[in-house]
């Protein structure tokens, strides 16, 4: 795998990091992109992979700043042979980003279909290439007519959760569309990982997701493993539209082509 390029987002910490050192030592060229540049650079040291790791930095939650980090990505790599989609929050109370888009949506759901979108043509040039996409079998709740919570109630979990099946179904959509490119598209869960994704929570709900992590949560490492072997291994080689965790296939619930493309378009409408 030397002389491969791959680009992972949100890699300065918790499964992202450890998905950018699984793929260091696979031998390829990783791109670590991450929003806050000490973190960033803290990473980097840790990663310790040489000239093979670069720090990019990006706002995930501004389709500007996305522009502008493609952009960079295009210049500087003639060819980028796998994107791990990685990077998500789970805040508890209503934000809206730079672009008036509610920051769960757009961090999780829109910067994975903008980023995606805007490197595909490199991606198909440097064919056999990947797209993993981390999402959860925490999900559900899409509501096509409310996906910023404007009407329901915002909860963090099931704000969450409808990110998280958002992201399955735009993989689906996105797999249809990569048929005979010689590019895949596939999305992993990779556990109940002990990262900071729950550090916005309080109270109860902290003390409860402390007490999971403690009895069966995983290390960052196990959580980031499928997600390498799915950018890396042969194995895999032309697998295309599924859903792994532990290196397994499993059922999704959430196909219906009507449904992702309906999806797709609304993603396309709102970008800016």
């Amino acid at each position: 795998m030397s002389q491969r390029t791959a680009l992972v987002t949100g890699a300065s910490t918790g499964i992202g990091k450890e998905i950018a050192r699984g793929l260091l030592a696979e031998g390829f060229h990783v791109v670590v992109a991450c929003r806050d540049e000490g973190r960033g650079r803290a990473a980097l040291a840790d990663l310790g992979g040489g000239d093979r790791a670069e720090l990019e930095l990006v706002d995930l939650a501004s389709q500007a700043a996305i522009r502008d980090f493609a952009r960079r990505i295009l210049d500087r790599h003639a060819a980028l042979h796998v994107l791990v989609n990685n990077a998500g929050i789970w805040p508890q109370t209503r934000e809206v980003g730079p672009d008036g888009i509610e920051l769960t949506w757009a961090t999780n759901v829109m910067a994975y279909h903008l980023l995606t979108a805007l490197l595909l043509d490199r991606l198909k040039a440097s064919a056999p290439a990947r797209v993993v996409n981390v999402a959860s079998t925490f999900a559900g709740k899409l509501d096509l007519d409310d996906v910023q919570f404007e009407r329901r109630k915002f909860r963090g979990a099931a704000v969450y959760a409808q990110s998280k099946q958002a992201d399955r179904m735009l993989t689906w959509e996105l797999a249809g569309r990569l048929a005979g490119t010689g590019v895949t598209a596939n999305a992993v869960h990779p556990g109940l990982v002990r990262s900071e994704l729950g550090r916005g929570l309080t109270g109860l709900k902290r003390s409860l997701l402390g007490a999971t992590y403690r009895v069966i949560g995983k290390t960052t490492k196990q959580g980031a493993d499928t997600a390498v072997w799915l950018a890396s291994s042969p194995e895999v080689e032309g697998v295309n539209g599924e859903f792994w965790t532990s290196r397994r296939k499993v059922r999704c619930r959430f196909r219906d082509e009507a449904h992702q493309r309906r999806l797709a378009e609304l993603c396309d409408a709102m970008v800016r």
